[in-house]
């Protein structure tokens, strides 16, 4: 059954979703141009991309504890390094998309809500050298996976934050002056999604942006994307499938597209 609605949101997303041709915004149109169409192979693409296929060699056990929705892919508590780099991380196509998100926007105060082994992180980090990434991760052994691969990649902006996101978000949001990126990928339920966002906008700016991972990943995210596309506070939101992208730029009519990506 899951599968089924799975299959569906996807044919209604394909016979909905336009491309730079449909589309009038200058904002809009410049963003697909420059970051979503961006076809330029850069040097941070290969670092992150060839840990990741040594991460996908690992077979390493170690505890999950999920918090959050869970995994479509197992309901084992221990997992392997590769299961995770192969299943719980983005994947090649949607992390270099937040790589080029955090190039072209250049967002000084990233937070991550979801760590995993820290491969999103990685891509955003390596993107833009002068911003600070705070990334919030549960399970304690894939946190400490996670700095590893930092020191690997010998990046120095990643804060790594180990908790409970109900825990150590509100203290976190308190600490920060201001927001300019955030990346959502835990928990996947829709109440504590939206209440996330919710914390995260009374620290956010005109130009902040959030990406939200697995949109139309269960009911549950479908109706948080819809809240949340539908906030006051939103402008414009792109729906690109695997991902969702909101925008508060007040100078912009509000609008909603669904983009082929």
């Amino acid at each position: 059954m899951q599968n089924l609605r799975f299959i569906r949101a996807y044919i209604n997303y394909y016979l909905h979703a336009v491309t730079k041709y449909d589309v009038h915004p200058p904002f809009l149109y410049d963003l697909i141009i420059k970051v979503l169409n961006d076809k330029q192979h850069y040097p941070g693409y290969d670092r992150v991309e060839d840990l990741k296929n040594q991460l996908l060699r690992e077979k390493f056990i170690v505890k999950v504890d999920d918090y959050g929705a869970g995994s479509k892919k197992t309901t084992k508590n221990s997992r392997s390094i590769r299961q995770i780099a192969k299943y719980s991380s983005s994947s090649k196509k949607y992390g270099r998309l937040l790589f080029r998100l955090a190039r072209y926007f250049k967002p000084e105060m990233v937070l991550e809500l979801g760590t995993s082994l820290g491969l999103s992180s990685a891509y955003m980090a390596l993107s833009n050298p002068d911003s600070k990434i705070i990334t919030i991760e549960g399970a304690p052994k894939i946190a400490e996976y996670a700095k590893k691969n930092f020191e690997t990649l010998d990046i120095e902006n990643i804060q790594v934050i180990t908790g409970q996101f109900d825990e150590v978000l509100p203290d976190l949001i308190n600490q920060i002056s201001r927001l300019d990126m955030a990346f959502v990928d835990g928990n996947h339920k829709q109440e504590p999604t939206i209440r996330y966002f919710e914390a995260m906008l009374t620290k956010s700016v005109n130009e902040t942006l959030f990406v939200f991972d697995d949109i139309h990943w269960s009911d549950d995210m479908e109706k948080a994307w819809v809240y949340i596309i539908n906030h006051p506070a939103v402008t414009l939101s792109v729906d690109i499938f695997f991902m969702g992208i909101v925008f508060l730029r007040q100078e912009l009519t509000r609008q909603h597209f669904m983009l082929r990506f």
